[in-house]
Parts: structure tokens; C-alpha cells; sequence
């Protein structure tokens, strides 16, 4: 019989200690387990488990979501507040402009938005836009802000697509994939205007040069893990037939997530009473010959200069209900140029109320949603 000195006994506990370790670590390595310490029994359901439930799709199947823009979005929700009182409705989705010329990361802008449940959608700008602000207060007139906005050598889109703005891109992106939760961005919306730096009219920029920069911001993006951005591609809805084809800027159905289509009633040399599908089903048409992506209207509001704002309000929802590709719109709250908002009037106010009503648009976001990037069957 071996005599138990205090020498074997620490050798036999120290033995102990070893084999549970390596038993507790060795399926990793030992035991046909995964090298992240996550055995395979861990790692895969077992047989006859329930399935884990799929995220819920944002939006639902059959419906359309109703979102707001406003003059200072999450800066001051003040305008949201009463958006949402007047159309007795809680907007799914809050889109807000950022500049590239002022504007840094910030987490709190998007925090704010989704913790009071709605989507934050970054309308992306590229250029400087105190240019703009000073043109508007000079009084000049609109063709002459246009000029002045658009002319900014240091947003060209060579510069972008060549990686000039790679350290401000890669702050941003590596930003919000720290979010943890959904977020779309509207990058350079209206390329197919003449009213904007990154326009390919305008600017000493080049034919293919907006579908390059696109990418590159995209590429940027994914790179740096940023898989939680949605990405809207959104030119203005066609207003002749000397715009160019939107075909020539689209940067491709892997690039782009959601389309969007700004559009409104009463501006411009259209002051005559035009119906949702004259302002857009032509565009939409034209779009759907190289995407099948998503619709969102991502701008519209109407004019009341012809005393038929509530009338066109009423007839836009009712003809969207026939767009099923059209699965969201955002409704532009603020009096710019004109009174765009819904509490212009009590007979706008109500119409739209009645609209936003419907059963179409009743439902909500939350953080853990999967936004829906093909249309339903």
C-alpha cells in the first residue's frame, strides 16, 4: 500500500486539476470540435430542436411604410412631434441630411431616431452646403443657386470613386456598423438633376463617373464590415424628354438595396394639377426595365398654390395602393420654396390622417428587424 506523503498528495490533486482542464478545453482541438472553443453539439441544433425563429422583415408583406423628413430631423424633434399628431400616425422612418463638408459621425443622431421607433435613413451628401445656404439668403434666383451649388471642384466624383475621402468614409462607416441595428443610407440622391456637385451634368464630372464613385463608397463600406447599411439608390422622377436615361447611373443590383424616386405636385413648370402616376409611373417604368429592387418614394409633398393639395393627397395614396413594388413613402414636412408640410391646412391635415389610416400602413420597426430587400411573392 502506497503511503500518502504530503508530496503525493499535491501530486495527485495537481493531476486532477490538469485532466479537468484539458478535458473541459480538448473538444476544441481533441474532439472534433470548432478552434473557436465552440464544440459542434454547440454550434448546430440539435436533431429535432425547434428551428430558431427568422427575423421579422421590415416592411411586412403587403405593406408600405410611412416616413418624414423634416428641417432638423433627430437635431430637434419638434416638427416629428407634430407631424405625428396631425396624421394621428407614428412615421416608421425618419430621413435626415448629412454634409460631408461639416459633418462628422454621431452616434447619438441615430439613437435618437431608433429608440423613439423609427429607421434612420442618412440622406448623404457630398458636398458643402453653406454655399447653398448663402446663395438662398442672397435671394438669387433659383436657376443661379443651382449654378453656384452645383460648381464645387473639391466634390467631383473623381475624387470620390479615387479614394480621396477614404478617411472620412471609413470614420463613417466603422460608426455605424457600431450601431448593432439597421440603418439606410440615401448616398448622392438626384444624380440625374443638374443640381448638385455630384451630378454628372455639372462639375467637370464624366459619363459613369456617379456609378464608379457609388461603388466605391459601397466597397468602402463593406470592407469595413458596415453590413448593417441598406443602400438607396435615388434619382428625382423624370420630368422631360431631355433628362438622361437613369439606366447610365445605376451602379448595379449588387450595390444597390432599395430605390428611391423623389418627386412632388406643384413645382416647378409643372404648377398645373398633375396625379401621383403622372409624376411617376413613367420613371417607374423606365427603372423596372434594369431592377427589381424595392420602391421607396424617398421625397414628395404638394403644393397647395392650387387649392387641390388635399385632393391630390387623397387620390396619391389611393393610386399607391396599386404600386406593390412601392413599399415605403416619406413625406417631405417642411415649408421650403413652398408649404410642403401636412399642417398647412386642416383639409390637409385630415386627408392625409384618413390616408395613412389605412391597413396598409399599420405596423411598426423595431432594431431587430431585418429590412426587406426583395419584393414579396
Amino acid at each position: 500500500m502506497m503511503r500518502l506523503t504530503v508530496p503525493r498528495v499535491l501530486m495527485v490533486l495537481g493531476g486532477a486539476l490538469l485532466l479537468t482542464y484539458a478535458v473541459a478545453t480538448a473538444p476544441a482541438t481533441m474532439f472534433g470540435g470548432r478552434a473557436d472553443g465552440q464544440s459542434d453539439r454547440l454550434a448546430k441544433a440539435e436533431p429535432g430542436a425547434a428551428p430558431r425563429p427568422a427575423a421579422e422583415l421590415f416592411p411586412p408583406a403587403g405593406k408600405a411604410f410611412i416616413g418624414v423628413m423634416t428641417e432638423k430631423g433627430p437635431h430637434d424633434f419638434a416638427a416629428v412631434d407634430t407631424f405625428t399628431a396631425a396624421a394621428r400616425h407614428q412615421p416608421n422612418v425618419l430621413m435626415f441630411s448629412s454634409w460631408w463638408a461639416s459633418d462628422a459621425f454621431d452616434r447619438m443622431l441615430f439613437d435618437r431616431i431608433s429608440s423613439r421607433g423609427m429607421l434612420p435613413m442618412l440622406a448623404w451628401e457630398p458636398w458643402d452646403n453653406t454655399l447653398d445656404e448663402a446663395a438662398r439668403k442672397r435671394g438669387l434666383p433659383v436657376r443661379d443657386i443651382d449654378q453656384i451649388r452645383s460648381n464645387q471642384p473639391n466634390y467631383r466624383l473623381s475624387r470620390i470613386a479615387g479614394g480621396d475621402f477614404d478617411p472620412y468614409l471609413r470614420s463613417w462607416a466603422e460608426g455605424i456598423k457600431s450601431l448593432g441595428y439597421p440603418v439606410a443610407i440615401r448616398f448622392a440622391h438626384e444624380m440625374n438633376g443638374d443640381w448638385y456637385p455630384w451630378s454628372e451634368a455639372v462639375n467637370a464630372n464624366r459619363p459613369g463617373e456617379y456609378a464608379r464613385a457609388w461603388r466605391h463608397v459601397h466597397d468602402l463600406f463593406r470592407a469595413v464590415g458596415a453590413t448593417n447599411v441598406t443602400w438607396v439608390w435615388s434619382p428625382n422622377a423624370r420630368w422631360g424628354d431631355s433628362t438622361p436615361r437613369l439606366s447610365g447611373f445605376y451602379p448595379g443590383d449588387d450595390y444597390v438595396d432599395w430605390v428611391g424616386l423623389s418627386g412632388y405636385y406643384g413645382i416647378g413648370f409643372y404648377t398645373d394639377y398633375r396625379s401621383f402616376d403622372e409624376i411617376f409611373d413613367r420613371t417607374i417604368t423606365e427603372i423596372r426595365a434594369f431592377s427589381r429592387k424595392p420602391m421607396v418614394i424617398t421625397e414628395t409633398g404638394a403644393s397647395d398654390a392650387t387649392g387641390r393639395k388635399a385632393e391630390w393627397i387623397t387620390e396619391a395614396f389611393r393610386l399607391l395602393s396599386r404600386h406593390k413594388e412601392i413599399i415605403g413613402v416619406i413625406w417631405f414636412e417642411v415649408d421650403k420654396e413652398v408649404d410642403w408640410r401636412i399642417v398647412s391646412s386642416p383639409a390637409v391635415t385630415e386627408a392625409f390622417a384618413k390616408a395613412v389610416a389605412d391597413p396598409r400602413h399599420q405596423f411598426s420597426w423595431s432594431p431587430d428587424m431585418l429590412l426587406r430587400t426583395k419584393l414579396a411573392d
